[in-house]
């Protein structure tokens, strides 16, 4: 017997933008794209270099996720010794206009957003 998945309990088809969301939303996948966006191709230690405060180990873990996603390119060169950069990919680039709806957002409106939370922690009846 087919098991029907309802649009209520699913939240993939509840919110369509759910796994997108997921992937270019992460806690350092916008830090890394925006990087590899500005500076261009980049080596290991010039993308941590520029992103504070994230782990080689965390940085490896999502530069794989963002190769396996399509969004970045990893090049490795059989050198002496070996050399690995990485840039953003078409895919990743297409994101751009994104990004800066999101920063015509944020400029417009995290003022009123730090209002609310102000007046939100000011109510003494929370």
């Amino acid at each position: 017997m087919k098991q029907q998945v309802s649009t209520a309990t699913d939240p993939a088809l509840a919110c369509p933008i759910g796994p997108v969301v997921d992937i270019v939303f992460s806690r350092w996948t916008t830090p890394i794209l925006w990087t590899l966006h500005t500076y261009g191709r980049q080596r290991f230690v010039e993308v941590q270099r520029r992103i504070a405060k994230i782990t080689p180990k965390v940085l490896t873990q999502r530069l794989r996720q963002l190769e396996r996603d399509g969004l970045i390119v990893r090049t490795y060169h059989p050198e002496v010794p070996p050399r690995v950069e990485y840039e953003i990919s078409e895919l990743g680039r297409s994101l751009a206009p994104l990004f800066a709806h999101l920063t015509e957002w944020a400029a417009a409106n995290l003022d009123k957003v730090e209002r609310a939370r102000q007046d939100y922690d000011a109510d003494p009846d929370r």
